[in-house]
């Protein structure tokens, strides 16, 4: 009896990790990697062992040590194929998923900062702009974000009529619209400001408040709510 027990105590003990890394990241916890390091757990699985540290390092090498870098304009010639720069564009999304299902859990307007974080992710990488709107229910809550228009390097077409539509077929009860700069300046420009102006206006025609308009650039935010312009 004894025995048995103790084959069965042996069989269900944790197998120790064999992959160095794997196990300092197991004992000392995944804040404790360096960037090199959290590359090369990610990417495990298209290169093996040392060969993901050395790829590693020679990712962030190439793109000067930045991981939004690396993130936004994935290989240069001579690294693994797409697979590595897929499982980072992975890693991203799963972030930004994880952040958007904690937006719906409470109304947006009392955790801005989680708000600016996720759009900062969703949109401070595009090259050119792109126009979005998140759709909230009674109580502020999320019940979508949806990318609505795209344009060129430096402006946006927005055809308000479309995001009033759209904002009827989600019944949604309050919308904030967020757009990019990839210039990197957050400061809105004569044409964000008119776009908000008449945005709300027709928006407030249909009983549907605009509560913000958002600006990202790089990892800064600009309300137009906190700045007192809508």
């Amino acid at each position: 009896m004894p025995a048995e027990h103790s084959r069965t105590t042996r069989a269900q003990a944790p197998r120790p990790a064999r992959w160095p890394l794997m196990a300092r990241l197991l004992r000392d916890g995944v804040q404790a990697m360096s960037d090199a390091e959290l590359i090369a757990v990610l990417i495990r699985k298209s290169a093996t062992g040392s060969q993901a540290e050395q790829t590693a390092v020679r990712l962030l090498d190439s793109h000067r040590g930045s991981l939004r870098a690396l993130a936004a304009r994935g290989f240069t010639a001579g690294f693994p194929l797409h697979s590595t720069h897929a499982v980072l564009q992975a890693a991203l999304e799963f972030t930004r998923r994880s952040l958007l299902e904690t937006l719906r859990e409470r109304p947006l307007i009392n955790s801005p900062s989680d708000l600016h974080h996720f759009l900062a992710l969703w949109l401070r990488e595009r090259p050119r702009e792109c126009f979005a709107a998140l759709f909230l229910d009674s109580q502020n809550r999320l019940i979508c974000a949806e990318e609505m228009f795209a344009g060129s390097v430096a402006q946006t077409v927005v055809y308000p009529r479309e995001i009033a539509r759209r904002a009827l077929e989600t019944g949604a009860c309050s919308l904030i619209v967020a757009h990019n700069h990839p210039s990197g300046v957050t400061e809105p420009s004569a044409a964000d400001r008119k776009l908000t102006q008449a945005l709300r206006d027709a928006l407030r025609l249909l009983d549907l408040p605009l509560l913000d308009h958002i600006i990202v650039a790089d990892n800064r935010c600009f309300s137009f709510a906190e700045a007192g312009l809508i």
